[in-house]
């Protein structure tokens, strides 16, 4: 529909869309997470199992009311996505945001955050944390621009690589 509104000029392209989740695509999202990480950082399998770890804990305990997941897709592929967990009663928690660098500068990053801030405040947190690495700048930039501050840092040895760790932390 996009296309065919996009030749006859009805609107401006939107480029991507977001969704929930379908059969199918958790899987993708820690592979394509792998092939991400591995590729522009040199991450280890390590970062796989976590990923997968991650991915199956949600799908397993998974609680509408709390929880959710967002898919990014462009041109009927999926280019990225993000989950929001419960961390407690009061705070949730930001996963495993990551946007394929075939649609990077589309405003998807910043935009899968933004809606997890929008859904946690919905399901009643006051608080969202999320942990990364120091070297996911784009990332770190996003967070910055969505208001979380850095709370901690601790260097770590993950994923084949000496890391530091950093956690974010914003009220809601």
């Amino acid at each position: 529909m996009n296309e065919i509104q996009n030749l006859l000029g009805d609107q401006a392209p939107v480029g991507y869309l977001l969704r929930d989740p379908r059969p199918g695509d958790m899987g993708l999202v820690v592979a394509n997470q792998a092939v991400v990480y591995a590729r522009e950082f040199g991450w280890s399998a390590e970062y796989e199992a976590l990923a997968a770890e991650i991915v199956a804990k949600f799908i397993r305990e998974f609680d509408p009311a709390r929880e959710r997941c967002w898919i990014a897709e462009k041109d009927g592929k999926l280019v990225g996505s993000v989950f929001v967990v419960r961390q407690d009663e009061t705070t949730a928690k930001l996963r495993l945001l990551y946007v394929d660098a075939s649609a990077r500068g589309l405003g998807i990053g910043r935009r899968l955050v933004d809606e997890c801030l929008r859904f946690a405040r919905q399901a009643g947190y006051q608080r969202m944390v999320l942990w990364t690495n120091s070297v996911l700048t784009d990332a770190r930039r996003i967070y910055e621009m969505a208001g979380f501050q850095l709370v901690e840092e601790e260097k770590h040895h993950s994923f084949g690589k000496d890391l530091v760790g950093q956690y974010w932390a914003r009220d809601l």
